[in-house]
């Protein structure tokens, strides 16, 4: 077990997705504000540059986006990558609910659809897509090693695997503000916005739990991704991770 994995948003006992599932439907309503905010507005860089690796993928005809949130990925991949498909994933209806609205104004109906899934266990087909995506989503997940197999078995043969998630930095001077930043003022202004008092000291302590790097990397290839990569975005707050399967 990861340390994340021990996480729970609000009580340590009980099932961790039922309560992640609780605290994204509460604060669904403030989460794209927040998120833009919070992060200065580079979040949507680390976006563009998930897309910008697809691009150079052979086919990305089907795009499977997991853990899509408000679809901000996958509204992304939708515009720049053409495909004839995406499908976003998620166990929060509330978040997937702001998501359908973005899409309708986007005029995306066509091509993203979303529906409710375990991430441990989806409904899909074995190789189903060409690409699977997740944005700030794994570090997420109750069994981190059983999403990633899901991730795996959902693939075609020869498919791509971009994950981006928040990581600690790890250099000096970079590593000790983010730390400053991340225990004061993010929580603060986290539950000021979104009166959900536990979500942002949730996020900071998965984030600081979370495996990165060339751990990262390994537990990718233990899933049986045949090759895995990372590469550090924004002096390392944030970690591209791409995998073959």
């Amino acid at each position: 077990m990861y340390g994340q994995e021990k996480i729970n948003p609000y009580e340590q006992s009980g099932q961790k997705a039922a309560q992640v599932e609780q605290m994204f439907d509460a604060v669904a309503h403030s989460y794209d504000r927040l998120n833009h905010r919070l992060s200065f507005c580079i979040d949507k860089y680390w976006r563009n540059h998930v897309v910008r690796k697809l691009q150079a993928v052979r086919s990305a005809d089907s795009v499977l986006d997991v853990a899509t949130g408000t679809g901000d990925l996958a509204i992304l991949e939708a515009r720049k990558l053409k495909p004839g498909k995406v499908v976003g994933i998620d166990i929060s209806e509330g978040m997937m609910q702001v998501g359908r609205e973005k899409v309708k104004a986007a005029a995306l109906q066509d091509v993203i659809s979303f529906q409710r899934e375990d991430c441990l266990s989806m409904t899909f087909p074995d190789a189903s897509f060409d690409v699977v995506t997740a944005a700030f989503g794994i570090r997420n997940f109750q069994d981190l090693e059983a999403g990633l197999r899901e991730m795996y078995r959902v693939l075609k043969p020869g498919g791509t695997l971009c994950v981006i998630e928040l990581t600690r930095p790890v250099h000096f001077p970079v590593k000790q503000l983010f730390t400053l930043y991340s225990h004061t003022l993010l929580p603060l202004y986290g539950r000021m916005i979104s009166r959900d008092k536990s979500a942002y000291k949730y996020l900071i302590a998965t984030i600081e739990a979370f495996p990165q790097g060339e751990v990262m990397v390994e537990i990718l290839k233990k899933t049986g991704f045949s090759t895995a990569g990372f590469k550090r975005l924004t002096f390392g707050i944030c970690t591209c991770y791409t995998a073959i399967k």
